[in-house]
């Protein structure tokens, strides 16, 4: 009896180890300092991680009407707003803080590029996107 409890909490804490969170997950304001970026584990795929923007410092066109995607190459994607708007997708961890194989979706040109991202030594996430062997590197700081 005594043998299976202790069998039950290592396999308890190993899960907790196991789904503990990561340095790259949580809000991360971006480094033009307009929206906030939640990074957290995909829906469905605990295994990865996603991320959406959760906030903007001018959520509003001129029109006075919520930001759409508008710049979005398919015409049907259009009307999603910029607002929840998924940004990253399916980054595979490449060790502590570093992910790849995942993608980014930039609003401002309608364009999803390659990436990779990493928690620096400072603290700040160090995200590029990628086209063929050229990459753009933004640095984002933790949101409060």
């Amino acid at each position: 009896m005594r043998s299976a409890l202790i069998l039950a909490a290592a396999a308890a804490l190993a899960a907790t180890q196991a789904r503990a969170a990561d340095p790259a997950e949580g809000d991360w304001l971006v480094q033009d300092g307009e929206a906030k970026v939640r990074i957290s584990p995909c829906q469905g795929r605990t295994d990865r991680l996603c991320g959406a923007i959760v906030w903007l410092k001018s959520p509003r066109d001129e029109t006075g009407q919520p930001k759409h995607d508008v710049k979005n190459p398919e015409p049907g994607m259009r009307i999603r707003p910029i607002l929840g708007l998924p940004l990253i997708r399916d980054f595979r961890a490449s060790g502590p803080g570093r992910w790849e194989g995942g993608t980014v979706y930039d609003p401002k040109s309608g364009r999803t590029y390659e990436g990779k991202l990493q928690v620096a030594a400072d603290g700040k996430l160090k995200l590029a996107g990628c086209v063929m062997v050229f990459c753009e590197t933004q640095t984002w700081t933790r949101a409060g």
